[in-house]
């Protein structure tokens, strides 16, 4: 009884909402009685079949101007001709990213992944049938983003439509007084970096170009008022050369050398954009041309005693500030246990 309710039932209806999909994109000026004609049902079925397209996520919307439906432009797109090496690369990735969540509000190119691999050639599925669950991606994440999706979809919407977003911000001690205060923001990109969403853009109270962490907004409404995104406005232009994304105003050249224990590890990555290495038998000097300190003294403390900087005397001074601070904590703690 189940196979025949399954063959009698499920996949004529499978048949024909994949038949409404094909002639909806086939012509854009269907109205409701010509796609029941064209999918032989009834007018009534053609609805709720339209209204499950909907609620599977396929935009299928009524033409104002036409008044036939049509899926929404840049839902689906054209088939493409992909290498193995090309579809193995984003099928990995998309599957990764955004189906294990390593990054926020990526999920849907798990979506994107599973389309991919439909529109795939038998003979590259065949091929990367044996990868799967053998090819790994982990991205350094916090345990939780925590970052609303309504914010982020507010942002995003925003961006698009170049309107103001009257916002409420909640401030660190460390970003200093005032942040909490109402005020306008002019966002000009979403930025994912350090484990959490930013948005990127000019903060009326602060005259100036601000990158804000989404999960500190306690409010955030769009509103009509339009801008411009300045021209010449860019991203990496606007960190400079900080270290991560803490941008200082004072340039400082860094050295740092790495004993022969770190000095493989420390060399192999690409920490920065103006880095350069110098090699003295198993020991490695990396160089920096850094915007701010801030950043870098945490990364110098994290190799411990294997690192040591040879310049700048201020980035030296604070090493041994937080260095001597860290063994302070840790003689203290001796002194209590023996009283």
């Amino acid at each position: 009884m189940y196979d025949r309710e399954i063959m009698g039932r499920t996949y004529p209806r499978v048949h024909r909402l994949l038949r409404l999909i094909s002639v909806i994109q086939s012509d854009r000026k269907l109205r409701v009685s010509d796609l029941a004609r064209l999918c032989e049902t009834h007018v009534r079925t053609v609805y709720r079949d339209l209204s499950t397209l909907r609620a599977s996520g396929i935009p299928c919307d009524l033409d104002a101007d036409t008044g036939g439906y049509r899926v929404r432009a840049g839902y689906f797109m054209p088939p493409v001709e992909l290498t193995f090496e090309e579809a193995m690369a984003i099928v990995a990735l998309l599957e990764q990213v955004g189906g294990h969540d390593q990054i926020a509000f990526l999920g849907v190119a798990a979506r994107a992944a599973e389309k991919i691999r439909s529109q795939l050639p038998p003979a590259l599925v065949d091929a990367l049938d044996p990868l799967d669950g053998h090819v790994h991606v982990d991205l350094a994440r916090g345990m939780s983003d925590g970052s609303p999706r309504d914010v982020y979809d507010t942002v995003r919407q925003a961006i698009a439509r170049r309107r103001l977003l009257h916002c409420t911000y909640e401030a660190v001690r460390a970003e200093g007084a005032g942040l909490d205060r109402p005020f306008e923001l002019r966002p000009y990109a979403l930025w994912y970096c350090q484990r959490a969403w930013y948005v990127v853009g000019h903060h009326s109270d602060r005259s100036a170009t601000r990158r804000l962490k989404l999960n500190r907004f306690t409010s955030i409404t769009p509103t009509d008022r339009p801008f411009a995104i300045p021209d010449d406005f860019d991203l990496r232009a606007d960190l400079g050369n900080a270290w991560r994304m803490i941008r200082g105003k004072t340039r400082y050249n860094v050295a740092i050398c790495f004993d022969p224990d770190f000095s493989d590890a420390a060399s192999e990555t690409r920490w920065h954009p103006t880095q350069q290495e110098e090699w003295d038998g198993d020991s490695v000097t990396l160089r920096f041309a850094v915007d701010g300190l801030d950043e870098i003294v945490w990364w110098v403390l994290g190799y411990g005693p294997g690192a040591t900087v040879l310049e700048p005397a201020e980035l030296i001074q604070r090493v041994k500030q937080l260095a001597s601070a860290t063994a302070a904590k840790y003689t203290k703690k001796k002194k209590r246990k023996s009283d």
